[in-house]
């Protein structure tokens, strides 16, 4: 599942024009898989933006990234609620560590850093959704991407006449598309307005003309 997540952070960032270079591609017996750095991310031509980004990032507020480091929590089962940030005392242990510090210090030079957390999902309430914000933000980080959010923006960008032979990922979610696993959500929408339309158009059988 790592190797599954890490590809699809690498696709989502380079469809959206990063250079993307892995922090490390293995994990010395003394270190734990999560403890570390997994992508710094270089944006060549960020877009320009008037308002500051805000914490929890879509596809449209990326391109504005200039450079990042991306720490990849793919507990693809779990919300990362106040609960689980608050008791799940090693989770931000990778901040503290003297390697996080140096990689980002060093790749800092010449241009802002963000420290992004890609997450499974944050807590759909306002008030639970604020305090884990708030966590993470108390913590050094400054801002967060879900998977839901990543895997949506690829199945998008994907297009089914395409051969992806180099990516494994996005050569399944093309085939899933050519073979019509996915269905536009547009279409699914602007489909049950047209039978709602109808429902309500159409008479009983017995009705009488008023």
């Amino acid at each position: 599942m790592a190797a599954v997540s890490d590809t699809i952070v690498r696709e989502f960032f380079e469809l959206n024009g990063f250079l993307v270079r892995q922090s490390r591609k293995f994990v010395s017996p003394a270190m734990r898989e999560d403890d570390d750095i997994d992508f710094l991310v270089i944006n060549p031509n960020p877009q320009s933006r008037a308002e500051s980004l805000p914490f929890v990032l879509n596809a449209d507020h990326v391109p504005a990234v200039q450079r990042a480091v991306v720490i990849l929590k793919a507990w693809h089962t779990g919300v990362f609620t106040p609960a689980l940030l608050t008791n799940t005392p090693d989770f931000f242990r990778f901040l503290e560590k003297r390697t996080f510090a140096q990689t980002t210090a060093g790749f800092a030079k010449g241009g802002s850093l963000l420290k992004i957390l890609a997450v499974p999902a944050l807590p759909q309430g306002r008030e639970p959704q604020e305090q884990s914000i708030a966590i993470l933000k108390s913590k050094g980080l400054d801002a967060a991407i879900s998977f839901p959010t990543m895997l949506s923006y690829l199945i998008h960008e994907v297009e089914p006449n395409r051969n992806y032979q180099k990516s494994d990922v996005l050569q399944l979610i093309r085939l899933l598309k050519n073979y019509e696993f996915f269905k536009d959500p547009q279409m699914d929408l602007f489909r049950g307005q047209r039978n709602r339309k109808r429902r309500v158009s159409r008479k009983p059988p017995n009705s009488q003309p008023g």
